[in-house]
């Protein structure tokens, strides 16, 4: 088996950052580096709603700074002590400040890449690689949209209803800790937004979600579901629109974000066991 090609790592600045709600920062990230990542991007990619780059952060204290000579690194320290990759979806890409810009969930202290965002300050630097995504909502409007996600899943729900025409048609479903957490989210008259608050109803993340999904209403029209967030939640999401709604995986594009009492490492390795498939084969 031959190895898989070494990403490239494109390094970009922070030029600023913005609290979103009390759990989300937005951070603009630019510089010199911008060029590279735009000019090497698949065109394709670019376009989904749902690209996502994969960032390299280093262990804090380390002193590490980017690029990464990973092969080095590897030889040389302890695999705690390495950049560890994580996965986050670009919510804008704005072509005339020439930045582009990715939506962190935070917790606290919990975790690397939140914590990270939370403190980042212009001038920060961070390497990245990418773009992938495989999703955009179809412009035939005929289509019924389907949109399903907890707060990981909100900067690419976001982008998509940005991106649908004026006439588009359907409904939007977004888990969120409590009413602070909803953000403004442009979207078209006949597309209903709906908020869902976890914290006031006691429920575990992905539970309120699954119970509104439940709900809905069989759409009559072709439809198009993009779902995404909690590993439990959104396996259940798809058995639901498989076996009850009859939709065809081509309709479908589903997959986990995060899986709740995982580390991301863990749930990073599981996606390659069975208890990772959100699929069925």
């Amino acid at each position: 088996m031959s190895p898989k090609p070494k990403r490239t790592q494109h390094v970009l600045v922070v030029e600023r950052t913005e609290r979103r709600t009390p759990h989300m920062v937005r951070v603009h990230l630019g510089g010199p580096g911008y060029d590279a990542f735009v000019d090497g991007a698949d065109p394709e990619k670019l376009a989904m709603t749902d690209k996502y780059v994969k960032l390299l952060l280093p262990a804090p204290g380390s002193g590490l700074e980017p690029p990464y000579d990973l092969d080095a690194l590897r030889a040389t320290l302890p695999k705690a002590e390495l950049p560890s990759r994580r996965t986050y979806t670009v919510r804008a890409v704005d072509p005339v400040a020439r930045t582009i810009a990715i939506d962190f969930v935070v917790h606290g202290t919990d975790g690397l890449a939140g914590p990270w965002a939370a403190a980042a300050r212009p001038g920060d630097r961070i390497a990245l690689s990418g773009p992938g995504g495989g999703y955009a909502p179809p412009t035939d409007p005929d289509v019924t949209h389907v949109l399903l996600g907890d707060d990981s899943a909100l900067p690419a729900i976001g982008a998509a209803l940005e991106a649908m025409g004026p006439d588009a048609t359907g409904v939007a479903l977004v888990e969120v800790a409590g009413p602070a957490d909803e953000q403004p989210l442009v979207h078209p008259a006949g597309v209903v937004l709906r908020w869902l608050h976890r914290d006031a109803a006691g429920a575990e993340p992905g539970t309120l979600l699954l119970a509104a999904t439940r709900e809905l209403p069989r759409a009559s029209t072709p439809v198009r579901v993009f779902a995404h967030g909690e590993r439990a939640a959104v396996k259940a999401i798809r058995r639901l629109l498989q076996d009850d709604w009859g939709l065809a995986k081509a309709d479908l594009s589903l997959s986990a974000y995060w899986a709740l009492g995982r580390a991301e490492d863990r749930f990073q390795e599981e996606k390659r066991e069975p208890v990772g498939a959100v699929f069925e084969d």
